[in-house]
């Protein structure tokens, strides 16, 4: 037996049951022109389904118009996005693969003069009027990093766009949602009392700082029912957020106890992972802890996904001993199309990494260029 078979055995995740554990991480690759998803996406999310992942997360997909790091990410709050996701849902479905959309809001770490923000008319908004440190805007003038936020008036209205989204993402034909609540966006900038200085109702004490995520899986919840999710980074760091360890241990206990009482499909637990963890004055943001350790006794009903560095020989031990239900794998899945086919059959992840083109830009005009163009092995 393949020291790999854990690996390779269904799931049921919801009301869906996926054919193996290798699931495919939310990968911001830029390639959606005006925000739609387009047909060389298609071809992308067609390769790796093909290629046998057992869930695919699509990229982080924008529930409104954001002036974000990431140009060209998708959205999915209008219907022309929505058709384009039909045709990626439709496709992926058919080469026997299942796919989630993962909703998506930058909160503080947009730019006002970004061409995205401009068009939506309305002020960078965080949960306070506090800037995150770092941030480089490589398509606007300047390259400059973060501002200052707009303080949301009422977070309601944000809760709103998330069930708004999960709704479209229903049309779309998509099997569930994913709440990115990880990496310093804004699900993680309510719950982090370094970017969250609210007194009412939305920050101060734990339980008020985990609302916001809370009640965005609740409206997802009323679209999805079961097929709802979370990805989660406690450790922190990127995107200048990490609260002292104590905090941060009753911060996520309470949170992912929370979470977990909705009955949701699983729970993306990110690891530490040292190149996120960015040091401002000399002193770096996250804070180390063993994440699956700490959190896993807490989720009763969701199942167990690890993400960050995780390779396939390590997470079928992972998956063996209990400790995990799937994997999360990004990278290897942008370099191999047919990554858990690989790992079934015992082939080696020695495509090369095509680094200048993991995100489309203004230095080339091929979108397909290292995004599609990754090769297959021999089987």
């Amino acid at each position: 037996m393949s020291s790999a078979a854990s690996l390779f055995t269904p799931l049921k995740i919801g009301s869906i049951i996926i054919r193996n554990r290798i699931t495919m991480s939310a990968l911001t690759r830029n390639r959606a022109l005006k925000t739609i998803p387009n047909d060389v996406m298609v071809e992308y999310y067609r390769q790796r389904a093909e290629g046998g992942a057992g869930l695919i997360v699509t990229e982080g997909t924008l529930v409104s118009r954001q002036g974000t790091e990431w140009p060209y990410a998708p959205g999915i709050w209008n219907k022309e996005q929505v058709a384009g996701w039909k045709k990626i849902v439709d496709t992926v479905h058919a080469a026997g693969s299942h796919i989630y959309s993962q909703l998506w809001h930058v909160g503080r770490v947009a730019h006002p003069d970004a061409p995205e923000q401009i068009l939506a008319g309305v002020p960078v908004y965080a949960p306070s009027a506090i800037a995150a440190r770092g941030g480089k805007f490589r398509h606007i003038a300047g390259l400059p990093g973060y501002v200052t936020p707009t303080a949301i008036e009422d977070p309601w209205t944000l809760v709103a766009q998330y069930k708004q989204a999960a709704i479209n993402a229903k049309e779309a034909g998509f099997d569930g949602v994913e709440i990115h609540g990880a990496n310093g966006y804004l699900v993680t900038q309510f719950l982090d009392s370094t970017a969250n200085k609210r007194t009412d109702q939305w920050g101060g004490s734990v339980e008020n700082r985990s609302r916001f995520g809370l009640e965005v899986l609740k409206a997802a919840i009323e679209v999805f029912g079961e097929n709802v999710a979370i990805k989660l980074s406690p450790a922190g760091g990127y995107n200048d957020v990490g609260m002292p360890l104590q905090e941060t241990l009753d911060t996520f206990n309470y949170f992912i106890t929370e979470a977990d009482k909705l009955k949701l499909a699983y729970i993306t637990l990110v690891r530490y992972i040292e190149a996120y963890d960015v040091a401002f004055d000399g002193v770096k943001r996250s804070i180390v802890h063993d994440v699956l350790e700490t959190y896993r006794p807490l989720i009763k009903n969701a199942k167990v996904f690890i993400n960050a560095q995780v390779l396939p020989e390590e997470g079928a031990e992972l998956v063996a001993s209990g400790k995990a239900d799937a994997i999360v794998i990004g990278i290897n899945w942008i370099l191999h199309p047919d990554l858990a086919k690989r790992v079934q059959h015992g082939k080696p992840l020695d495509n090369a990494p095509d680094y200048k083109h993991f995100q489309w830009g203004k230095d080339h005009s091929e979108l397909g260029v290292g995004y599609t163009d990754y090769p297959a092995a021999k089987y």
